[in-house]
């Protein structure tokens, strides 16, 4: 049995500083633990309010009101696991390389790596300034598909130099994404929700790209990881 101050302090992991702290990150509902656990994530914890098995792992059985203090959806699911946060790991160039710069709202990064998935990439550069990928809201968003997209937070211009990136930056003012090309070692910018790329990561940016409207319509921008699918889709269909 786990106490009731041990339920209390994992309760709190939807706190950055006690992610740190423990080096656990949450994961709620059987799918997705499941998925974590199917690559290779080590669980520390797992719960259910019925009789269940994760990867063979037994689950210990709590009560809808502990599980509720462990949860931080509104609805509390029927499974609730805890896993090791992972080893930090190196970035790999790939054929589309994302740079995130400042992403915040969690929401957002959790479909971005929901999409990185869907288009086989699976490193993903994000600056210092984006939201932690091991909030709660970011994995319940990216459905899973964290436990196969590597994050590495990083300064973005240290990282270009590093790993020989031309950034190529997103923005209304830039050509036609359906005819522009890339560089071969060209890495994509998407810029924050509200003030869009920074000005030290513009600052070192050649090239703009965009995707055009039709029509005159009322929004004078697209969703940050809206913009990115349409992105990865057009370069994807490329080869």
């Amino acid at each position: 049995m786990v106490s009731k101050n041990e339920l209390k302090q994992l309760g709190k992991l939807g706190q950055k500083k006690f992610r740190e702290q423990r080096s656990l990150f949450p994961v709620e509902g059987k799918k997705a633990i499941t998925t974590f656990h199917q690559n290779g994530f080590e669980m520390k914890y797992c719960f259910s309010l019925e009789t269940a098995q994760i990867g063979g792992v037994d689950a210990i059985k709590i009560n809808v009101s502990d599980m509720k203090k462990l949860s931080n959806l509104t609805t509390p699911p029927n499974v609730w696991a805890a896993f090791s946060l992972p080893k930090p790991t190196h970035f790999t160039r790939q054929n589309i390389n994302i740079a995130l710069d400042g992403i915040r709202n969690p929401g957002n990064l959790g479909t971005i790596i929901r999409l990185c998935d869907w288009f086989g990439i699976a490193h993903l550069l994000c600056s210092l300034g984006t939201v932690d990928c091991f909030n709660p809201k970011v994995v319940q968003a990216s459905m899973g598909s964290l436990a196969q997209v590597q994050l590495h937070y990083v300064d973005l211009l240290d990282a270009f130099s590093t790993y020989e990136l031309l950034p190529v930056g997103t923005d209304t003012n830039g050509e036609n994404i359906f005819n522009a090309t890339i560089p071969q070692n060209g890495v994509l910018v998407m810029g924050n929700e509200g003030q869009g790329i920074s000005d030290k990561i513009s600052a070192d940016i050649k090239k703009n790209i965009s995707i055009p409207a039709y029509g005159a319509p009322a929004a004078e921008s697209l969703n940050v990881a809206i913009a990115t699918g349409i992105i990865l889709a057009e370069f994807s269909r490329r080869g």
